[in-house]
This record gives C-alpha cells, sequence and structure tokens, in this order.
C-alpha cells in the first residue's frame, strides 16, 4: 500500500518548501533526488531524515535506512517534491553538514571561491575538486547556495567527498593558519605565470573568481602570485568550470 497519495499531504508540503533557499536556511536541511546521490551521501554519513520512494522500490533502500523514515509515493507526489522535469524514483531530505575555516585549516590544497553564481559551474567545481585532489574548498562573499538542487545534481554525488565553507568575504581567507601561497586565477595580467610554472608541492590557496567579472580587486591584491591559463587567440575566454577543473588538475595531483 502507498503511504502517501496527496500532494496535500504535510510532510509533502513541507518538504516542497526545501525548493527555496530560505526554508532550506531556516531548517537546515536540504533535497537529495536519485539513487545515485542518496546512495554517495548515506556512505557519507550524512544523516537522512526522510527518503520518499516510487512505488514498488523500498525494498531497494531498507538495507541502509530505518523503514519507518521511508516513505512510498505515488508519480504526482514525487513530482511535487522534484526539482527535474523528469522525477527520479527517490528523494530523500537530508541534513545539511556545517564546516568552518577550522575544519580545513590543516589541509595544504584549498581552493577559494569568490562569488560565483552559477549552479551548473559549481557543481561541476566541486565535482573536478573531489576528483583531482583538492582537500577543501571555500566559498567567499556572494555565492549561490551550496545546496541549491541544481548545485546538487551537476555536483553528481560529490557534493559529500570534501568540506565545503562558506565566508562573508575573501579577508576571511587570511584566518587560516600557517605559510600559504596565496594563488590568484587572473586574465590580462602582465605578472601572471602558467600555472605549470608554480611549485603547488607547497601549501596553497588557489583562488578563483565570478564568471562575469573574475577575483575581486581585493582578492587579487592580497595574493602572494598570479596566474592565467593561456588559450588560443580565436577564443575569447574558457568557461568557469573547465578552467577551474584545469587548474586543480595542474595543482592537485602535485605530491
Amino acid at each position: 500500500m502507498t503511504d502517501i497519495t496527496s500532494t496535500g499531504n504535510r510532510l509533502v508540503v513541507e518538504t516542497a518548501k526545501l525548493h527555496q533557499k530560505k526554508y532550506r536556511n531556516q531548517s537546515g536541511l536540504f533535497l537529495l533526488e536519485g539513487e545515485k546521490a542518496i546512495s554517495e551521501a548515506v556512505s557519507a554519513g550524512i544523516e537522512v531524515q526522510n527518503l520518499f520512494v516510487m512505488d514498488g522500490q523500498k525494498e531497494k533502500y531498507c538495507n541502509n535506512l530505518s523503514i519507518e523514515k521511508i516513505k512510498t509515493v505515488n508519480l504526482a507526489v514525487m513530482k511535487k517534491l522534484s526539482t527535474t522535469d523528469t522525477p527520479p524514483e527517490a528523494a530523500a531530505v537530508c541534513v545539511q553538514r556545517q564546516y568552518t575555516l577550522s575544519d580545513i585549516d590543516k589541509f595544504t590544497k584549498i581552493a577559494a571561491l569568490e562569488n560565483i553564481k552559477d549552479a551548473g559551474n559549481l557543481g561541476t567545481i566541486i565535482r573536478s575538486a573531489a576528483a583531482f585532489r583538492i582537500e577543501g574548498l571555500v566559498l567567499c562573499g556572494d555565492c549561490i547556495d551550496l545546496y541549491n538542487p541544481k548545485v546538487v545534481r551537476s555536483a553528481a554525488g560529490n557534493l559529500f567527498k570534501l568540506p565545503i565553507v562558506s565566508v562573508g568575504s575573501v579577508k576571511d581567507l587570511k584566518k587560516l593558519s600557517g605559510k600559504r601561497t596565496y594563488i590568484a586565477t587572473v586574465v590580462n595580467h602582465n605578472d601572471a605565470v602558467s600555472p605549470d610554472n608554480l611549485d603547488f608541492a607547497k601549501s596553497f590557496v588557489l583562488m578563483t573568481g565570478s564568471e562575469a567579472d573574475g577575483l575581486t580587486k581585493e582578492a587579487v591584491d592580497m595574493a602572494d602570485v598570479k596566474t592565467t591559463i593561456k588559450i588560443s587567440d580565436r577564443v575569447e575566454s574558457l568557461n568557469l568550470s573547465i578552467a577551474a577543473s584545469i587548474l586543480f588538475y595542474i595543482a592537485g595531483m602535485q605530491n
């Protein structure tokens, strides 16, 4: 028998509110969609409060979650819960994992993103950071909400594989202890060097700016060194997530 069949069910209505940043912030919860992402979250120890699954799929999740947390729903309810055009077979309400700078202070390979606005870019950057051994990620200034459903989806299950900290300003990065090289990713700077010529074996904070404006002057001024990726003059610029991925590969894969 299906547990929930009405889109007006109180739990369904409250869960659908998590589509909005305001309710995610108030509750400390977020919505996770799809079997793979939910499996990654459970493996990473993310707390799941409720799991909604389509009829006939309940048994698939019983080994990892207590039965009372699992609710079977019909297609109409899943469409109400989902943020995608094609609803998944499962959606979970999870507890946000909060980190501070002290949680990543011991790491040597840190990347910082300033004023990132695009959900797809942020999700892809998180995925690349996890792939190329960046140990911690810092969101500085006015960034898109980390738990925006589009960010969560585009991170493809990698949201839980490294600590991600949010701070009010790029200046907060200086609260990290120890000697670190602060690297600003820039364009059109005469004193910028190729990332291939940087020593990423030492502790670093690699800073990348927004899609439209790049790093702020404040971030560039606090950098010890500036770097840029040379590209063909036939192309005006690289997509932010592509540029970040290239830098992460060069930086993160060095010993």
